[in-house]
Order: C-alpha cells, then structure tokens, then sequence
C-alpha cells in the first residue's frame, strides 16, 4: 500500500513539474495612464534616473535606499544601480533607447533577491492636452518564475505597483507643468 501511495505521488509530482515546464516563458506587463502634463514634461521626469525618486512606487518602500549613478545624466546610457531592503532588492537601471517625449527603452537587471534580465519601456503619446504613457515590462520566466506564476499573479502584482507609479508620474509632472504654465503666464503679463 505504501509503495502505491509513492507511486501516485511520484507520478503527481513529475506531471506537476511537466506541466511547470510547458508554462509559456515569455511575459509582459503592460499598464497606461492619461496625465494632465504634455508628453515632453513627463518624458523629463522617465528619461532623468535621478528623478525616478520623485515618482516610483518603490523609492518609499526602504527610506535607506542607496543610489548610485553612472553613464549619461540623463538619455541613452544612464544608469541606475540600488540596493535596498527585502522589498526592492538590488539591481541595476539602464537607459538603452530615448527618443525625446516618444518613447525610452530599459534594461532592467536584477541582482537580489533573484536574478533576472528584463526589458523596460515607456511610451508617450500626445492626448488632448496631456499625454498617453505607456509603461510595459517583458522578459522570459525561468522554471522557479514559472511555478511562482501558478501561485501568484505577477501581472497583478507588478500592475498594480505600476498604477502606482503611473499616478506618481502624473502628480508630479502634473504639479510641474502648471507651475511652468504659471511661471509663463507671469512673463506675458510683464
């Protein structure tokens, strides 16, 4: 009796892991926001690294973040190093592509907890009087990803840190553009 419950179980575990291995690898994350600020402002605020504190959903979660940047200061070639706590991990920011207010590609490396390369990318679109931004991130799962996926939506996960930071952006580009809109408004009246 013991040898057949074994079996069975022998046999559930290796359908289990056959079934982990046929999971399609590829993945992508995508979320869009309307904002209130033209696509140029908003595009400053994704294409300067050091900027990113202002806005990502991940900067308040270790107020002890340490930073290091390198390459460019902003645009093609700037880069963005961070070790932080269990929550965000260590990993690396890389600006691959930019073209100004249309569009910036990323190479997302992470060091810790895991390991894993990604792409990045954001898109803006002119809309109304504001901009369309488009915020998706794609790789491949390895086995472990896979598995993690059956038990935990990732896409929900990942999504909703980057409504977050969608709505972020839009504050905070938001809050920039009517400032430089103010700031404008006094000059004609002088």
């Amino acid at each position: 009796m013991l040898s057949k419950i074994l079996v069975v179980g022998l046999l559930f575990i290796l359908g289990l892991l056959g079934f982990i291995a046929t999971r399609p690898a590829d993945f992508q994350i995508t979320r869009t926001r309307a904002m209130a600020a033209p696509p140029d402002v908003v595009y400053g605020y994704v294409n300067d690294l050091r900027k990113w504190r202002e806005w990502s959903p991940w900067e308040k979660r270790d107020p002890g973040l340490k930073r290091e940047y390198s390459g460019a200061a902003a645009g093609t070639g700037a880069s963005y190093h961070w070790v932080g706590n269990n929550q965000v991990g260590e990993g690396r920011l890389t600006i691959t592509d930019s073209r100004p207010a249309q569009s910036i590609a990323f190479r997302l490396e992470f060091i810790k907890p895991w390991t894993a390369t990604n792409r990045a990318q954001f898109d803006f679109a002119p809309s109304g009087s504001g901009t369309s931004v488009t915020w998706t991130m794609s790789g491949e799962k390895n086995f472990m990803a896979k598995a993690f996926g059956l038990l935990v939506d990732v896409d929900k996960l990942v999504g909703t840190d980057f409504d977050r930071g969608l709505e972020n952006l839009d504050a905070v580009s938001g809050a920039a553009a009517r400032k430089a809109s103010r700031r404008d408004g006094e000059g004609d009246t002088a």
